[in-house]
């Protein structure tokens, strides 16, 4: 009779410390995006006076729905 080894694919060793470290990472980055796309309106923006991020980001506040205009 012959012994066969059955592998295990293991999904990652998760820890409680490194899933709260990525969800705080992905937690930011999603309040950076929500920033660009919907709240940088020129007048209360961190880049100064300039309108780049804000026409950069147009099209993108009408299809989600954010007033700009």
């Amino acid at each position: 009779m012959t012994t066969s080894s059955v592998t295990k694919a293991h999904a990652g060793d998760l820890s409680a410390a490194k899933a709260a470290a990525w969800l705080a990472l992905t937690g930011f980055l999603a309040l950076v995006v929500l920033y660009f796309v919907g709240v940088d309106q020129g007048a209360t923006s961190v880049f100064g006076d300039n309108m780049y991020v804000h026409e950069f980001m147009h099209d993108a506040r009408h299809l989600l729905g954010f007033p700009c205009h």
